[in-house]
């Protein structure tokens, strides 16, 4: 559910507040978490593309035997890649545009599904307390 106007000038104004008391504390918290986990997620990914590259490998030498081997590896480089290609996309880039800015018409968009949700809860609300 989207903030009102009331609840983003609030939180706006409990950020400025926090930047003031404490720059320090405020700029660990701004989001570098997401960025370094989405950036360990990738490159175990890619630690698991390699040993699945491995897996494929030793079951094509082992081949009438450990057929089931190279399946297993084919399998994990195909789950490491999704997990790979899902995680970049999502990570932003470090010198491009960063999670606040967007395109115009995405964000324009997006701004017009959240003011139609927004309408609907006023007007659930307001049906309800005439009730």
């Amino acid at each position: 559910m989207p903030l009102s106007e009331h609840e983003q000038r609030l939180l706006d104004q409990m950020e400025r507040a926090l930047y003031a008391e404490d720059p320090k504390f405020a700029s660990a918290l701004e989001g570098t978490g997401l960025r370094t986990y989405t950036r360990r997620r990738v490159y175990l990914a890619a630690a698991g593309f390699v040993v699945g590259v491995g897996l494929l490998m030793g079951g094509m030498i082992a081949q009438p035997k450990f057929i089931w081997l190279s399946v297993v590896g084919f399998l994990v480089m195909l789950g490491c890649a999704v997990v790979a290609v899902a995680g970049w996309r999502r990570h932003p880039a470090a010198g491009g545009a960063g999670q606040g800015q967007r395109s115009a018409p995405q964000a324009h968009r997006k701004a017009n599904v959240m003011d139609r949700m927004e309408q609907r809860w006023q007007r659930r609300r307001d049906e309800h307390d005439g009730l």
